[in-house]
C-alpha cells in the first residue's frame, strides 16, 4: 500500500512545485469609442513569451452552472433559453457532440458551418468564453467574404442579434477578445481560451456598493459640514483623473499599454474606491467602503487562484491573462505572493 501513496505524493508534490509564468495585461472591455488602436509592440511582446494558454474574464462551465445569480446571469440564461429554441441537444449527448464537433473542427478548419455548430455546443455546455471564441471566428469570416448563406445559418442557430446585453455576442465585436486574445490564440494555434473570473461575491460586492452609494450621496450633500471644504478638493482631484482616463481613451493609439502603468492604476482604483485620505473625513462611510475593497480583494484573489490551479492542471508554464485594467495592480500584487509563480504586466516584459 506503501507504494501508491508514494507515488501519489510525489505527483502531488510535482503539480504543486509547478512554476507558472504569467504575463498580465490589464484591457479596456469595450474599445469601440476609442482611438485606431497600435497594438504591434503588444503582439510581439505576446509572440516572445510564447504562451501555451490565454486566460479570459469569463467563469468556468462549471461556475456558470452552479452560481444562481450574479450580475450577467441573466443575459446568460436567456442566450442559453434562445439556442436551446433554435436547436436543442440533451445534456446526455452534449458532451459527445461536443466532442466530435472539436475534432471535426480541427480536422476542416476553414469550414465555417462546423463552427457555428461548435459554438452552439459550447454555449449550449455554458462554456460562453469558448462559445465566444467559435462565434468570433465566423463574425471575422462574413466580415472579409460576406455570405448570405452562412450568415442566415448563423442567425438560425445562434440569434446574435438578440444576444446584446452583459457578456454578449454582441460586446464580443469591440472587446479585448476581438483586439488582441483571439487574433493571436489563432495564430498560435491555442484552441480554447481558458476562464479564471470569479463572482462566488459577487452578490456580497453589489450589497456593500450600494450601501456605500447611499450613504456617500448624501455625505457628499451636507454643504456646511466641517468636512466640505476638503470634500471638494479630493472630489475635483477625484474628477481630473476621470478626465484624464477619457482623453486616453479617445486620443492615445497605445491605450493598452497606458491601462497598464501606475497612473492607470491609481485612478482605475479611485474609480471604484476614491482615495485613502478622504476615508478620514468625519462621517464618511468607511464601513461600507472597506466592506466593498474586502469583496474586490477576495475576487481578484479567486481569480489569481483560478489561473494559477488551471495552469497547473493543463501543465501549461506560460500563460497570458487578461482582464479588466482596474483589476491588474491587485491581480499582479497577489500572483507576486504566490509560490511558483512569477507575473509580469505587459509593459515590464522586453
Amino acid at each position: 500500500m506503501k507504494y501508491p501513496f508514494l507515488l501519489f505524493f510525489f505527483l502531488t508534490f510535482k503539480l504543486y512545485a509547478q512554476k507558472v509564468e504569467v504575463l498580465l495585461i490589464g484591457v479596456s472591455h469595450n474599445y469601440s469609442k476609442s482611438a485606431k488602436q497600435d497594438i504591434s509592440a503588444i503582439e510581439s511582446k505576446i509572440r516572445k513569451f510564447k504562451p501555451t494558454a490565454f486566460f479570459g474574464e469569463f467563469l468556468s462551465k462549471e461556475d456558470e452552472q452552479h452560481l444562481m445569480d450574479y450580475w450577467c446571469k441573466e443575459e446568460n440564461i436567456k442566450r442559453l433559453e434562445t439556442l436551446r429554441k433554435n436547436r436543442n441537444i440533451t445534456s446526455d449527448k452534449l458532451p459527445n457532440v461536443l466532442d466530435s464537433l472539436q475534432k471535426l473542427s480541427l480536422k476542416n478548419p476553414n469550414n465555417y458551418y462546423l463552427k457555428t455548430d461548435l459554438a452552439h455546443a459550447y454555449y449550449l455546455n455554458q462554456d460562453v468564453s469558448n462559445g465566444h471564441f467559435q462565434f468570433w471566428q465566423v463574425f471575422k469570416r462574413l466580415q472579409q467574404m460576406p455570405n448570405i448563406e452562412l450568415e442566415n445559418y448563423v442567425n438560425k442557430a445562434l440569434s446574435p442579434q438578440l444576444d446584446v446585453k452583459g457578456r454578449s455576442m454582441n460586446r464580443l465585436k469591440t472587446s479585448e477578445y476581438d483586439l488582441i486574445a483571439f487574433p493571436l490564440m489563432l495564430e498560435m494555434k491555442i484552441q480554447e481560451l481558458q476562464p479564471m473570473d470569479c463572482q462566488d461575491y459577487d452578490l456580497n460586492w453589489s450589497a456593500s456598493a450600494l450601501a456605500f452609494y447611499n450613504k456617500f450621496e448624501a455625505f457628499k450633500k451636507d454643504t456646511t459640514a466641517s468636512y466640505a471644504a476638503e470634500l471638494k478638493k479630493i472630489l475635483k482631484r477625484w474628477d481630473k483623473g476621470i478626465e484624464k482616463y477619457l482623453t486616453m481613451d479617445k486620443h492615445s493609439e497605445n491605450l493598452t499599454e497606458w491601462l497598464n502603468t501606475d497612473e492607470a492604476a491609481v485612478i482605475l482604483s479611485a474609480g471604484d474606491f476614491y482615495f485613502p485620505d478622504l476615508y478620514e473625513l468625519k462621517d464618511f462611510p468607511k464601513e461600507e467602503m472597506l466592506s466593498k475593497i474586502h469583496w474586490w480583494m477576495m475576487r481578484n484573489k479567486g481569480m489569481c487562484e483560478n489561473v494559477v490551479n488551471s495552469a497547473k492542471s493543463l501543465k501549461a508554464e506560460k500563460v497570458v491573462v487578461i482582464v479588466g485594467a482596474s483589476h491588474r495592480k491587485y491581480m499582479q500584487d497577489i500572483f507576486n505572493t504566490m509560490p511558483n509563480v512569477r507575473v509580469r504586466n505587459i509593459n515590464e516584459f522586453n
